[in-house]
């Protein structure tokens, strides 16, 4: 029904030649988030990247501020994290969640993750902030980080625990499910095959490697099109295609901890905005975020309507 109502109102926005669909947001009324004179029309405007955990993070950061009494611009759903990030640094948009592990290899060009969290969130929050004037909220708890999901069937078959376990499996069945943006990044899967002491082309052969869309990566590693894809620990879909997780025992992929990033002019002229988003990030956990995002992956539902159901069942709104 709620699927339902959704497409309805895609048709109802299309015909009427207003805003698209992905820009809608349900009305809310506060609850525990209260207005906050201070943030009473003014202007966020909220970016995202394309993928469902983002998605629903960005809707929950859109009805938060609304609900305070912003007003608020849905720019949600950029295509790409270098594209996204980029709307904030340019000033195309004010606020965004991100995740200190991208922000320090991908954004800051940073060699080395820091394993401890609380130490990672810090170096990453200082520099940023000095070389390009972007304020790190606190992190959440939830950590989306990558590792090698795989069949339980293929787990067991060749006795699959960790990731270094990739060579037990003979070189012309290590073939692997990547998606386009992770493929070449030195957080990604490049730099996992480089850190494991893989060679890419010998190894793993170029042909083993399939490049494909986030959408379809995990249900073709499910029906065995690959024997291994590169994965995200907090996805959805891993519970519901009963995938088994390779530990990363080298500790090559760094923490994701997903925290509210916003310019400079736009933390200091609204400090209240940090205290809006405290209590939602310290909800936010592994198994928190990982039900949220099966909730649209594999139940179908829209991420603008569970990211507000989420909220009301904590209370943050009405």
């Amino acid at each position: 029904m709620r699927v339902l109502m959704a497409a309805l109102l895609l048709v109802a926005v299309t015909a009427c030649g207003l805003r698209p669909a992905s820009s809608f947001v349900p009305p809310v009324e506060p609850g525990s988030i209260r207005p906050v004179p201070g943030l009473e029309g003014a202007r966020i405007r909220v970016t995202s990247k394309e993928f469902t955990e983002q998605l629903v993070l960005g809707k929950i950061a859109v009805l938060a501020l609304t609900a305070a009494g912003a007003d608020v611009a849905d720019q949600t759903n950029v295509q790409g994290s270098v594209n996204a990030r980029a709307s904030l640094t340019r000033g195309d948009a004010d606020l965004m969640w991100e995740y200190t592990g991208t922000g320090w290899i991908t954004y800051l060009g940073q060699a080395r993750p820091i394993p401890d969290p609380a130490r990672q969130y810090e170096a990453v929050r200082d520099l940023d902030l000095r070389e390009n004037g972007i304020v790190w909220l606190p992190p959440a708890p939830l950590n989306n980080s990558y590792t090698i999901g795989v069949t339980r069937a293929t787990a067991e078959r060749y006795g699959l625990r960790k990731i270094s376990d990739l060579t037990k499996i003979p070189v012309a069945q290590r073939t692997f499910c990547v998606d386009h943006e992770t493929f070449g990044r030195d957080d990604g899967f490049l730099g996992m095959l480089r850190g494991y002491g893989l060679t890419y082309g010998k190894d793993v052969p170029r042909g083993n490697v399939r490049r494909v869309s986030v959408g379809v990566l995990y249900n073709s590693v499910a029906s065995g099109q690959c024997a291994l894809g590169m994965v995200t620990t907090t996805d959805g879909r891993i519970k519901a295609l009963d995938l088994v997780l390779l530990e990363d025992d080298r500790h090559f992929f760094p923490l994701y901890n997903a925290a509210v990033t916003l310019r400079r002019p736009v933390a200091d002229a609204h400090p209240e905005i940090a205290r809006i988003f405290a209590p939602i990030s310290a909800k936010l956990t592994d198994d928190v975020i990982r039900a949220l995002n099966a909730q649209v992956d594999v139940d179908g539902d829209v991420p603008v309507l569970v990211a507000r159901d989420w909220l009301r069942s904590q209370g943050f709104v009405k």
